[in-house]
């Protein structure tokens, strides 16, 4: 019987890419936790270190982690932070 070649699930692909942008976000003193994927492509993370109360930390919300998921993981429909 072949076996059947498993997809990745949605969270693991939107893991892989937070950890491709990690070292980006860690090189400016802070970090990013992935919380929650849900079914309907809304991503929830949570910034660490130096993005707390940072002001360019909604930046790097929406142009570095929103559009880099959106880019790779098509399902990706909204990036939001708890705080």
């Amino acid at each position: 019987m072949p076996s059947a070649v498993s997809n990745p699930t949605l969270r693991e692909r939107v893991t892989r890419i937070l950890d491709r942008i990690r070292p980006a976000v860690q090189s400016d003193g802070g970090d990013v936790e992935l919380v929650d994927v849900t079914e309907k492509g809304v991503v929830t993370i949570r910034l660490h270190g130096a993005c707390v109360g940072c002001p360019s930390s909604q930046l790097t919300l929406k142009v570095g982690i929103e559009k880099n998921l959106k880019d790779y993981v098509p399902e990706v429909t909204e990036v939001v932070a708890l705080d």
